[in-house]
């Protein structure tokens, strides 16, 4: 009995330790007052009725029997983006393949995503040798329905402010060749060779919410969709380009209802913004010139959906790729950037970052700044004034700015 009872003492403890483990590695769940799944305004009942089945199908966890794989990064939308925030290192994606504008050369051996994860039976994808490679972590997806409202006209005149800016910023538009499933803006400004303005993903390679949408469900999770038929190649696994898929993995009501919602996700809300050290270290901020890149206002244009037409918001970024110098450079790019250029990444939700991080912080494009201080100072290219200002700054001066940065 005695030792029935030490065996059950022993699993018992054993339990509470996995527990607590696992506790310190997987982020845990937001705070649902800080949380950022909310819809815009007021919505009209069926919108209302269509943003929660986006909403579903946005978190809703995919297995073989619902089409994930074969080949894949993760089973959901809402894993890599945590309650519509930025993403964890446990969930990065690797593009590789492309070391400039002249197309990605790797596409016959599973470019340009790697999938590392398989479902039993296969073979994981493998970098290419030879491959140029970058990780990534995903963004931050609440307000990007406002960013898709910008008019291109908007962007072109931040690009013409930046002619002579004296600290060096200058910047320029994403253009690339867009699906033929994607319509082009209204308000559109083609670019040369046929190609538009980009605004989503990393290096601003991708133009709109429904081919953002369309990329993940294929890319990061191996689903067919009547606008990609086609599961990701392998070429460990397969000889041949795989045949489009008789039925989709997911129909298109469900793909535009998650369309929908990341469209009507509301901006995240500055918090503290009448606290005196949060408004003197946005004085800072502008002070150094972060707000060349950072632009703390933009204004979106017309939308079918009144809520985001003609709105003043505040994102932090001027939407144009930037060169950020030797320090950042990956070997990787997409459409017109550069292997050093990134898209100016949104600051809004910049605070409740470590909440869905495991409390920790992984900033910049793969994670590797585990501060907003250590971010900043690996700023190069253009942005090295401004983070020379930064490293120059009082502590007093440093302390309130991060203040600033953290109440986004």
């Amino acid at each position: 009995m005695r030792r029935k009872t030490s065996l059950v003492t022993i699993a018992i403890i054993a339990i509470i330790t996995l527990f607590s483990a696992c506790s310190k590695l997987l982020p845990p769940m937001i705070n649902p007052e800080d949380g950022l799944c909310g819809p815009v305004g007021d919505l009209s009942n069926a919108q209302a009725i269509y943003f929660a089945q986006g909403n579903d199908q946005f978190f809703n966890i995919r297995t073989a029997a619902t089409g994930l794989g074969p080949y894949f990064v993760s089973n959901s939308c809402g894993s890599c983006h945590t309650s519509d925030n930025r993403g964890h290192p446990f969930t990065i994606l690797t593009r590789f393949g492309q070391t400039d504008s002249t197309g990605n050369k790797f596409l016959d051996e599973g470019g340009p995503q790697l999938q590392n994860n398989c479902l039993p039976g296969y073979l994981a994808q493998q970098i290419p040798a030879g491959a140029t490679s970058s990780k990534l972590i995903a963004p931050i997806t609440a307000g990007v329905g406002f960013l898709e409202a910008v008019p291109d006209s908007e962007i072109l005149a931040m690009v013409a402010a930046n002619a002579n800016n004296p600290d060096g910023v200058r910047g320029h538009p994403n253009y690339n060749t867009i699906p033929s499933y994607v319509t082009p803006f209204a308000n559109a400004i083609p670019g040369p060779d046929g190609k538009y303005i980009c605004r989503f993903g990393r290096k601003a390679s991708t133009y709109s919410l429904l081919q953002q949408v369309t990329l993940a469900y294929n890319h990061d999770m191996g689903i067919t969709s009547a606008y990609m038929p086609f599961e990701p190649y392998n070429y460990l696994d397969q000889t041949t380009l795989p045949v489009a898929a008789s039925v989709p993995d997911v129909d298109n009501d469900d793909l535009n209802s998650v369309v929908f919602y990341v469209t009507c996700l509301q901006t995240p809300i500055q918090r503290n913004a009448t606290d005196s050290t949060v408004i003197y270290g946005g004085q800072v901020f502008n002070k150094i010139g972060c707000q060349t890149c950072h632009k703390d206002t933009l204004t979106t244009g017309y939308s079918v959906i009144q809520d985001l037409s003609y709105q003043a918001f505040s994102p932090f970024t001027d939407l144009l790729v930037h060169d950020m110098g030797p320090g950042l450079d990956d070997g990787y790019t997409e459409g017109d950037a550069k292997t050093s250029e990134w898209r100016t990444a949104p600051l809004w939700g910049l605070g409740l970052a470590p909440g869905v991080q495991g409390g920790n912080t992984y900033l910049l494009h793969d994670g590797r700044a585990h501060s907003i201080e250590q971010a900043i100072q690996m700023h190069g290219g253009e942005a090295a004034v401004s983070a020379n200002r930064f490293n120059n700054l009082s502590q007093s001066d440093r302390n309130a700015l991060l203040t600033f940065l953290k109440s986004l």
